[in-house]
Order: structure tokens, then C-alpha cells, then sequence
């Protein structure tokens, strides 16, 4: 759902159980009908925070393809295992970013100390001369800078005199930000990018348009600034993202990308058929999670519709 107010798009999310049988419900902002991709970034998650001292997080082994993911978290502990060999937390203010290209598995785990889970999970769609590369991982702590009232940790690409060593195959830019009560932020960004931003507490205003938490305002290519202003008594925080406009239609369907509706069947053959395109994760003591039945109808490709 989209609402446009004073240039800037808000976008408002859906509630989506993720994982198995202990699904952990998430607010999903990308991609919905009106909005597809901010720059590469095709998917974001924002869950919590939620009480993890019973169920918590538990996500078996499952499979990606054609795909960055960036973990990114704001309390909590998670264990992450991936077919790389890959053992390795997940903590605030430390990013970790999976890359699937051909194909990968991975299984995302709360340790037993996590009492409160919260964060975000964002995908990277990759383009078509990269779509199959090689499986990699990268992690990356971010120092934090103080602008004016925030702070802000920068995770992918520049902002603020930061810049972030990690390698993407488009231009991007993730960064956390942090306002102080009634503090406001102007920040100088690139104007081939177009940016969102997403809320997850605070009364939030983006270029003088109000978002909520939960909600991810866009704003469109051309922009040389943009302003954060924190309306509450107590600190907000969001999340910035931003890039290029991906100019290639995508099909996205469950954990893989592709161009074509035969690119998902064969993924998902793959998959279910336990090939060594995936690998297996080694030290999760569950079953990997199985594919869901396809539609009965062909996928599309799908790209950004024209703004209004």
C-alpha cells in the first residue's frame, strides 16, 4: 500500500511468518505492488522487538540464488551457518552480507542468551553479469559518526565523510541512523541514487512527511539532501537505503531471484533434489526446509511501475 505525500512515497508494510513451523512474524515494506526495488534493494524485512526467550528465531537451512542478503541487527544474537563453512554471529551494529549468486544455503538461529530479537533483513537484487557468481561472505562493523543529533553507522557504501569497505555488484547505500529527542539531521546524498527510508520507532519526519514505524518513505532520484526530523521525546531510529535505479525486471519468488519463470523451476528442482548447487550447511541439528508447490501460473518478470 502507497500513500504520496510532498514528494516522498510511503510505503506501509504486511505482516509475513518467516521460516518453518517456529515462524517468526516480520514486516514486510519491499517488494509490493507499488514498489519493487529501491536501487537494488529488492527485500526488507522488520521484525521485533519481540521476546525470544521461548521460540526466538529458528530458520533451517534454505536456499538462495541470484542474491545478496545483509543481516543487520538492533538487539539480539543471532547464529548464522552457511555452505561457504561459514560460523558466525550476528550482532548489532555488525553487518553481515551473504552473497548467493548461483546458489547458496544458510541457516539463521537466535543463541540461547537472546532474549529480545529485533532488527532487519535485506536482500540485494544482482545483475544479470554477476547473477551467478561465486558464493562469498563479508562482515563488517561500521563506525559510528555523529552528525548534528544523530548518529549513524554506515554498512554499505558512503554517507556522512563514512564509507564502507564491503564490495556490491551496483552502487548502494545502507546506514543506520540514530536521532536524538527532537533532533534533526540534513544529509548530503548522491542524486543518481533513490533512497528509502525505513522507520522502526520514533516519530519520524522525511522531507516533511510523517512516517510511522513500520513505514519506508521514498523519495525519487535528484535529490541533493535529505532531512530527518525526530518529533518525540525519546530517540527514533531508521534505517537509509539507496542506489541507482536496477533498470532489469526481476522474477522473485520464496528464497531465489531469476529473469525467468524457468530459472525458479530449475532453482527449485535444485533444491529439492539436494544438489551440490546449494551445498549442504554443516552443525544445524534440524531438517533443511523444503520449497513451497510453485503457482499454477507462469511468474512474470516484474520491475518498478511509473511513479505517479
Amino acid at each position: 500500500m502507497s500513500n504520496v505525500e510532498s514528494g516522498v512515497d510511503v510505503l506501509s508494510a504486511r505482516d509475513v511468518p518467516l521460516g518453518g513451523p517456529r515462524a517468526l512474524l516480520v514486516r514486510r515494506t519491499l517488494p509490493q505492488r507499488a514498489r519493487t526495488l529501491i536501487g537494488a534493494w529488492c527485500f526488507a524485512d522488520h521484525y521485533g522487538p519481540v521476546d525470544a526467550t521461548g521460540t526466538g528465531m529458528d530458520v533451517p537451512p534454505h536456499p538462495h540464488t541470484g542474491l545478496q542478503t545483509v543481516s543487520w541487527l538492533f538487539s539480539g544474537e543471532i547464529e548464522h551457518r552457511d555452505t561457504l563453512g561459514t560460523h558466525a554471529l550476528v550482532r548489532p551494529g555488525e553487518m553481515n552480507l551473504m552473497t548467493g549468486g548461483y546458489g547458496i544455503a544458510h541457516s539463521e538461529v537466535s543463541t540461547p542468551n537472546t532474549t529480545v530479537i529485533h532488527g532487519v533483513q535485506l536482500w540485494v537484487a544482482l545483475p544479470e553479469e554477476h547473477r551467478c557468481t561465486a558464493r562469498d561472505f563479508q562482515h563488517h562493523v561500521p563506525e559510528p559518526v555523529r552528525v548534528d543529533g544523530a548518529e549513524i553507522k554506515v554498512f554499505l557504501g558512503s554517507l556522512a565523510g563514512s564509507t564502507s569497505p564491503v564490495r556490491t555488484f551496483t552502487p548502494l547505500l545502507g546506514a543506520e541512523i540514530i536521532l536524538d529527542p527532537r533532533a534533526s539531521v540534513t544529509l548530503a546524498v548522491d542524486t543518481d541514487f533513490e533512497h528509502g527510508l525505513l522507520v522502526d520507532s520514533g516519530d519520524v519526519r522525511l522531507l516533511d512527511t510523517v512516517l510511522r514505524p513500520a513505514e519506508l518513505g521514498y523519495v525519487p532520484c535528484g535529490t541533493e539532501t535529505v532531512t530527518v526530523v525526530n518529533d518525540s521525546d525519546v530517540p527514533a531510529l531508521a534505517i537509509l537505503l539507496g542506489g541507482p535505479p536496477f533498470e532489469e525486471e526481476i522474477v522473485m519468488w520464496w528464497n531465489f531471484i531469476g529473469r525467468t519463470h524457468e530459472d525458479i523451476v530449475k532453482a527449485r528442482e535444485d533444491w529439492q533434489a539436494g544438489s551440490d548447487r546449494f551445498g549442504e550447511v554443516e552443525g544445524h541439528p534440524g531438517s533443511r526446509l523444503p520449497a513451497p508447490a510453485l503457482p499454477n501460473a507462469v511468474i512474470t518478470p516484474r520491475g518498478n511501475p511509473p511513479r505517479r
